[in-house]
């Protein structure tokens, strides 16, 4: 019944410069990532010329000021953005928000010489960064970091290992925390540190439930020395960077969660109006009939938060609060309507033949990266009613 079939999302879009960025990020979708999503995710491919491609269409510097090769756009419009990548290859959504969150502290932090200097090749020159604040043992407590740079003359000696970075091992650039004096957040600064340097390693790819085809790895700092000048923000200024940047980054995974529900939404609706059982349908069928709008309804519920936190964001008003509830409830919807869409294929559903199981595989993460969501709940409680133990 093709009256019923899945239609693109009709976005409320602020300008025709975003509705035509829309369309151009779709049809890239279409023609270069969707045919081969399901094999090289099998097959735990990094997709770099896909990257390369998005690049040189000025699709990984979209927040960011076009005098340094940025696309000057509004949050409101790169992540729904975002969330079109998303939906169609999550590796791919999630990579350009990774890439997004690596360019943070030097597009918000850095001197106006940095900026010139590193931003134009970093939003469009066909690099792409990683972002690296956890460690083996200190991921939601990422004040304890232990990775240090120690100053040496007008360099910096950075020794440590980073955990669970993504693009860990082919990133260009990673934009680094270390402790660069006392113990907790005060003692911690950031630093722009070249993919190529001396002493930089990475760590087998982890083995992972899904995202197969994004390399997540240690990332290994063995006197790694890099000069002042990479040094981003003051000394010691490096977690408030940290903790600046991962709003803004919540808001991209929320976008991408988003995107793999939508994804599997749409795999249900076709699955449920094109299966028939018992002479109808199976979308005919009250329980599941009531089953998709609910996930429909999770789904617009999702993106109306995330876009209500990106434009308090755009408005330059206070947005932490909404974008850890937008990163909670986007996560959570994910996981809840992908497991839905594979209860709705049934036995079909478990098979790599369709991708409802790769969507409910990815959606799990989205529930644990940038601050779990036991996490998020955390930072919604202390705006409600301030620090515990006061």
């Amino acid at each position: 019944m093709p009256d019923r079939a899945p239609q693109p999302v009709d976005r409320q879009l602020p300008t025709d410069e975003a509705r035509d960025l829309i369309s151009l990020v779709r049809d890239i979708a279409q023609r270069e990532i969707a045919p081969k999503a399901a094999e090289e995710e099998d097959a735990g491919r990094f997709p770099r010329e896909v990257f390369t491609l998005l690049s040189e269409s000025g699709l990984l510097g979209l927040p960011y000021d076009s005098e340094y090769g940025g696309g000057d756009q509004p949050y409101e419009v790169y992540l729904q953005v975002l969330e079109e990548l998303a939906a169609v290859r999550l590796t791919v959504g999630l990579g350009v928000s990774v890439h997004t969150l690596a360019c943070y502290a030097l597009a918000t932090y850095g001197t106006k010489q940095q900026q010139v200097e590193h931003l134009p090749a970093m939003l469009g020159g066909g690099l792409l960064g990683a972002y690296c604040l956890s460690e083996p043992a200190s991921g939601s407590d990422a004040a304890s970091l232990r990775t240090k740079a120690v100053r040496d003359g007008d360099s910096w000696v950075i020794s440590g290992t980073k955990a669970w970075i993504t693009h860990g091992g082919i990133a260009d650039f990673y934009t680094v925390m270390a402790r660069t004096g006392e113990d907790g957040p005060r003692g911690i600064s950031a630093f722009l540190v070249p993919g190529d340097t001396a002493g930089l390693s990475a760590a087998l790819p982890e083995k992972k439930m899904g995202m197969k085809g994004s390399p997540t790895a240690q990332v290994h700092f063995d006197g790694v020395r890099v000069g002042d000048e990479r040094r981003i923000g003051d000394e010691g200024q490096g977690f408030a960077i940290a903790l600046s940047a991962l709003d803004s980054g919540r808001l991209g995974i929320a976008a991408c969660a988003i995107g793999v529900a939508q994804a599997a939404l749409d795999e249900a609706v076709t699955y449920a109006t094109e299966r028939r059982q018992f002479g109808k349908p199976i979308a005919d069928f009250q329980g599941l009939r009531f089953m998709l709008a609910d996930m429909a309804t999770q789904i617009e519920a999702g993106r109306a938060l995330y876009l209500a936190a990106a434009r308090l964001r755009d408005a330059g008003r206070p947005f932490a609060k909404q974008a850890a509830m937008a990163k909670l409830h986007c996560t959570d919807t994910a996981m809840k309507v992908t497991t839905d869409a594979v209860q709705i294929l049934g036995g079909y559903g478990y098979t790599a033949d369709f991708p409802a199981e790769r969507y409910m595989r990815e959606a799990k993460v989205l529930q644990i990266v940038e601050g779990t969501n036991q996490i998020q709940r955390m930072v919604i409680a202390r705006h409600l009613a301030g620090p515990e133990g006061r």
